[in-house]
């Protein structure tokens, strides 16, 4: 007998390749486009996008607010 993987019911959101190179972008240029950074914001984006799909603040946003 065989057994499946146990299945999470938090899956991982999709992100197109669109997206990320939008916002991977966006940081780049509002941190006034640095060079040999690619990687680095591009993994940025990810990250941010997948917090925002979770519903996860990054903890910047709230920084202000009391």
């Amino acid at each position: 007998m065989s057994q499946d993987p146990p299945s999470d019911d938090r899956a991982e959101p999709i992100l197109s390749i669109e997206e990320i190179r939008e916002r991977a972008y966006d940081l780049w240029d509002r941190n006034h486009r640095p060079e040999g950074y690619e990687l680095e914001f591009w993994l940025m984006a990810e990250r941010e996008l997948m917090a925002e799909r979770r519903g996860v603040s990054s903890g910047l946003s709230d920084a202000g607010q009391a």
